[in-house]
């Protein structure tokens, strides 16, 4: 593992090493990733620097290299804290299903309050043990269901892939209403003069006009996932989940 690779694991999983003597420190990785965060929730993460910390904590930029070597670490740091361990005690304990359907709207509520993290969270990368709690729960909820290792990460990656691309939607369309709405705004605003061009989409269009709030993109697609690892566990297994 490069020398790098090393020092990040360190920062995120530790140990920590306090001074032994002497007056307590005035930072903290704690302090220091807080304050990174209630920067990148307001503004972005493109705002988060390294100066504009160190201002916000009233210390001088030097300060915090004893703590985190550079802005990519820190950025480790704050995705491993906001996302946070998996409050697994307050989850549900039923059958597979409700299990990671109850997952799945936990961690869009973290991109919910996080949107920043949309984009730090991505690609190989080492993870924190918060993040991976995540992975641990949703992988540990389909035990029994007779997929394999691999079915039961994919699983897990196919949910958080849905997760993301919905949180990332409504995170673009912004304040002004849900993507949706804006989507249907803009191709109503087309359908109605180059609506005959375009016969299945403008007919889809407007049932789905009529039956608003009916079928929106999270719950159906979050479903049909749920329901097609359904099949497969039913493959597998020879019974249904339970349920609660």
């Amino acid at each position: 593992m490069k020398d790098e690779h090393a020092e990040l694991v360190r920062l995120l999983w530790g140990p920590h090493p306090q001074p032994a003597r002497g007056p307590r420190p005035k930072l903290d990785l704690g302090r220091i990733v807080r304050a990174a965060i209630g920067i990148a929730d307001p503004e972005g993460l493109a705002e988060v620097s390294m100066q504009r910390v160190a201002a916000r904590l009233g210390v001088t930029k030097m300060a915090l290299y004893r703590y985190v070597p550079g802005k990519s670490e820190l950025v480790a740091l704050m995705v491993d804290a906001a996302i946070g361990p998996y409050p697994k005690a307050e989850g549900r304990t039923g059958g597979w299903r409700d299990r990671l359907e109850e997952w799945a709207h936990r961690l869009f509520e973290v991109f919910r309050r996080h949107p920043w993290a949309l984009d730090a969270a991505v690609g190989p990368r080492i993870m924190g043990p918060g993040e991976l709690s995540w992975m641990e729960y949703a992988v540990s909820a389909l035990d029994g269901t007779g997929l394999s290792g691999a079915e039961r990460m994919d699983a897990a990656a196919l949910l958080v892939n849905h997760v993301r691309g919905i949180a990332d939607q409504a995170h673009a369309a912004g304040p002004s209403g849900a993507p949706e709405t804006q989507l249907a705004v803009f191709l109503g605003d087309l359908m109605h003069v180059h609506g005959e061009r375009f016969p299945a989409l403008a007919e889809a269009l407007a049932s789905a006009a009529r039956d608003a709030g009916q079928d929106q993109a999270w719950e159906f697609g979050l479903r049909r996932v749920l329901d097609g690892l359904a099949v497969l566990v039913d493959e597998r297994t020879g019974r249904p989940d339970p349920g609660p």
